[in-house]
């Protein structure tokens, strides 16, 4: 009865979320505490689901039973032709709720949305400086690995000076005495 009032009685104690069955809020779970039950016998890959577990194995077996028939790709799954095909449909069906902007993909859309909140959860440990996106972090972590190039003394820049001029002029010696 429940599926058709629509009541969803089990509540994650995380994040809120609700489900109909005590079965799915238990594997809902598996996204907080990370944990993986379910792995991949040829590769060791782990998998929240067994779903996705069965699903990934199709990528070790060369098994692409769904394709696309306007371009003749494959796909592992019916979700991926799915989504693969609103390349050709032109469908964004996710809508940012601050502005028109459309996505053929959910994760983008969300995405998208943290340019709205200017939320910037992703804090460099070096220096204090925020990011609203993991790669962009990552990103600037590249500065404070890579020696900075202007940080050689002027006696260095000006030896480096002195034997470039060297060179240019060794070189300038042999072109003029060939060309006599």
């Amino acid at each position: 009865m429940m599926i058709h009032t629509g009541e969803k009685p089990f509540t994650c104690d995380q994040c809120g979320k609700t489900f109909l069955r005590s079965s799915n809020l238990k594997t809902h779970l598996r996204v907080h505490t990370k944990e993986k039950p379910y792995s991949c016998s040829v590769c060791g890959k782990s998998f929240s689901r067994w779903d996705t577990l069965h699903a990934h194995q199709k990528t070790h077996t060369g098994v692409r039973e769904y394709m696309c028939f306007e371009c003749e790709k494959t796909f592992t799954t019916a979700n991926s032709l799915k989504l693969h095909q609103r390349i050709h449909t032109g469908e964004k069906p996710y809508k940012c709720s601050h502005c028109d902007k459309r996505f053929s993909v959910s994760s983008n859309l969300k995405t998208h949305e943290m340019i709205h909140s200017r939320e910037k959860s992703h804090t460099c440990d070096q220096c204090g400086k925020s990011f609203s996106f993991k790669t962009h972090l990552k990103l600037h972590l590249k500065i404070h690995a890579v020696e900075k190039p202007h940080k050689h003394s002027l006696r260095s820049r000006a030896i480096s000076s002195a034997a470039r001029n060297r060179h240019r002029t060794d070189t300038n010696a042999q072109i003029q005495d060939r060309n006599t």
